[in-house]
């Protein structure tokens, strides 16, 4: 995958970078567009509360990523 292309880039500036340890970090999606859906194949636990903790997904970072939930997305809404 290119670095910084349509589906790949990084913001190393980002007082967070890295906020995932372990992977090679895609910042595309920083906040990821499926955490409101419960099915969306991402590694989440449900708090106390019933609120979505994501800390340990690394779905939209994956090299994989921008794909997934590009398709995701299209399956939700071109039904």
């Amino acid at each position: 995958m290119a670095k910084n292309s349509y589906s790949f880039f990084q913001n190393r500036g980002c007082k967070y970078f890295p906020c995932h340890k372990g992977v090679e970090v895609n910042c595309l999606f920083c906040f990821c567009p499926l955490f409101g859906y419960e099915d969306c194949g991402g590694n989440y636990e449900l708090t106390e509360k019933g609120i979505k903790d994501c800390s340990e997904c690394k779905l939209p970072h994956r090299e994989k990523g921008y794909d997934y939930i590009v398709g995701f997305l299209k399956r939700k809404y071109h039904k």
